[in-house]
């Protein structure tokens, strides 16, 4: 049983900045996200995407921003339960919600912060003749370690910035790599692009356009795949095929949780952005109310808001005096610093 003060689910910019925000009121956290590292879409989809309504960056990537807010959190050392989904949720008997995930990791916490962004991420699958079978024997949707590619002929399907960083990548490790996608026009960011036509040009890299994916092909694992061009089909060897389409953003088994939910996204108070269930509160993208906008800054804005509250409900009777970092400083309010451990981080599929 991992315990902790508040519960986060969602480790994306809001989440992680919830851990900051908590931190200064002497209460710890602890995340749980389905993704395999934190940073959420930030992170997933769109690492490369410069980002310009940070205060105080002009332009930000998103990877960077998460690096950023993983930097800013960790002094106070929040724990984290990687590539597991939050799936059910209960009171004990002293009143602590209980939430199990996939794996069956058990977490208890007075508050629960659902930051989530929209949702949990699914993704997004070619509509290919037995693509469920291949599934684990050669066709992969999410990197999880880069590694295992090494040396191995990989095919990646698809237009964005995944599909384009990850072809960059492994370009350096796999032995060798295809990169199919149905436009000529990319959608990623220029310079990765650039690197990719360079890397073209090398021989390190095989861009196919404009084209598709139309066959899987393999006994016991995927062997090879049909890819149509032009109305004319050619085959190619390989090892892995990753379809990189996107995450489909869904509310998951968080939806029957007894939330009051509008239109895919959970109801709360703006006061505190409670929702309906007291001590469970939804933040950023994935609540809802009057004047919603859903924009990094604003979740920001909702987790401050919302640790306050936390902080009445865990220290009920305690009174918290508002003071300002930049006169109090950050590390117990004393103006000091202290080293920050390493975050625990719960690893992927493991059982307690």
């Amino acid at each position: 049983m991992i315990k902790t003060d508040i519960l986060i689910i969602g480790a994306g910019p809001t989440g992680l900045f919830t851990v900051f925000e908590a931190g200064l009121l002497k209460l710890k956290c602890h995340l749980i996200d389905a993704l395999p590292q934190a940073g959420g879409q930030c992170s997933e989809i769109y690492p490369k995407k410069p980002i310009y309504d940070i205060p105080g960056f002009p332009e930000i990537l998103a990877g960077d921003l998460t690096n950023n807010l993983l930097e800013q959190c960790k002094q106070f050392e929040p724990g984290f339960t990687l590539g597991e989904r939050a799936e059910k949720i209960s009171k004990d008997e002293n009143g602590m919600f209980v939430v199990v995930t996939s794996s069956g990791t058990k977490h208890q916490a007075p508050v629960i912060a659902i930051a989530g962004g929209l949702g949990s991420f699914e993704p997004r699958k070619p509509g290919l003749d037995n693509l469920n079978f291949y599934e684990g024997k050669g066709v992969e949707y999410i990197i999880k370690d880069p590694a295992i590619y090494k040396n191995k002929r990989i095919v990646i399907a698809g237009g964005g910035d995944s599909a384009l960083d990850w072809s960059i990548y492994l370009a350096d490790i796999a032995k060798e790599v295809t990169l199919v996608h149905r436009r000529n026009e990319f959608r990623g960011a220029l310079d990765s692009l650039e690197k990719a036509r360079e890397l073209k040009t090398q021989k390190k890299i095989n861009i196919i356009t404009p084209a598709e994916i139309t066959q899987l092909i393999g006994k016991e694992k995927l062997e090879r795949i049909v890819i149509t061009k032009d109305k004319v089909d050619s085959n190619i060897d390989l090892d892995h095929f990753i379809p990189l389409f996107g995450l489909s953003p869904r509310l998951g088994p968080i939806a029957d949780w007894g939330l009051e939910i509008e239109k895919n996204a959970i109801k709360v108070d703006t006061f505190d952005y409670q929702t309906n269930i007291p001590g469970i509160f939804a933040i950023g993208d994935i609540n809802t109310y009057p004047g919603k906008l859903k924009l990094i800054l604003c979740g920001f804005h909702e987790a401050t808001l919302m640790c306050q509250s936390a902080f009445k409900i865990i220290n009920p009777g305690k009174k918290n005096i508002f003071r300002y970092t930049t006169v109090s400083g950050i590390d117990g309010f004393d103006g000091t610093r202290k080293e920050a451990k390493k975050p625990v981080i719960q690893s992927l599929n493991h059982n307690n």
